[in-house]
């Protein structure tokens, strides 16, 4: 039985598989794109950072936002103190899309994370045309060729890349690809349970100087302190701010 990975990412290899587009000439237009921000350096910040999400359902849960308004949410997010965007861009399973991101990157001054699920060269060329300052590669949905040339290609194009992993072995192949924005992803992509010790569990095993993201599972203040106490210099939260009724607040109760 396919799991909920299995399925999302046989989706965005076969929508690959299709895309007969010139992998040079879109190299080509995005090296001619503005400056990007820096995202991995927005989360240097000495405290705990926040990186906030636009998300309109997922997977496991359904809908979560569905009518949000990214530009809307973006001022929110910013005027409350995130220090970075994280935007779902994948429209068959999350309700995202390009728009979404090309309109909360507009309307702030926040670098911007292309949340998806990155499998192409053109995946990557394609985030830095859409806007983004960042790509997410999850290590769970590579082979370490894939990985460290995606990586490579990111870097190429002014990408940030933030390497999602989910337990150690996957933290051993980040690091040898040469990652040095790690997010430990708290939720299990074959089942979407979360297990919230899991970030503090593989933090000691993070190569020195990387920048360290918890993702999924936070909840409140409580969580995010223990997070921070545990050496996290961020935490990329979606659900939680999304389905509050005051995502100003609920962001604001995160900054540790």
């Amino acid at each position: 039985m396919a799991t909920y990975l299995d399925t999302i990412i046989a989706a965005h290899r076969a929508a690959a598989d299709r895309d007969e587009r010139d992998l040079h000439e879109l190299v080509q237009q995005a090296q001619s794109m503005p400056p990007t921000r820096d995202f991995a350096d927005a989360l240097r910040g000495g405290r705990l950072s926040v990186i906030s999400e636009i998300k309109r359902r997922s997977p496991s849960k359904g809908d979560l936002f569905p009518d949000l308004v990214p530009a809307d949410l973006a001022r929110t997010y910013e005027s409350a103190g995130a220090s970075c965007l994280s935007v779902l861009t994948d429209a068959e399973f999350f309700g995202g899309g390009v728009d979404d991101l090309r309109e909360a990157r507009a309307a702030c001054s926040l670098p911007v994370l292309r949340k998806d699920f990155t499998v192409d060269a053109r995946d990557v060329a394609d985030a830095r045309l859409m806007g983004a300052d960042a790509v997410l590669l999850i290590v769970a949905a590579l082979d370490d060729d894939e990985l460290r040339h995606l990586l490579q290609l990111a870097a190429h194009l002014g990408l940030d890349a933030l390497v999602e992993v989910h337990d150690e072995r996957e933290l051993d192949r980040a690091a040898a690809a040469g990652a040095t924005l790690i997010g430990v992803n708290q939720r299990d992509l074959t089942t979407f349970t979360v297990d919230r010790e899991l970030a503090a569990k593989l933090r000691p095993s993070m190569p020195e100087g990387t920048v360290t993201v918890a993702e999924s599972g936070v909840r409140d203040r409580e969580d995010a302190m223990s997070l921070s106490a545990a050496g996290y210099d961020a935490i990329l939260v979606g659900e939680s701010l999304v389905t509050s009724a005051d995502p100003d607040a609920a962001l604001r109760e995160l900054l540790v």
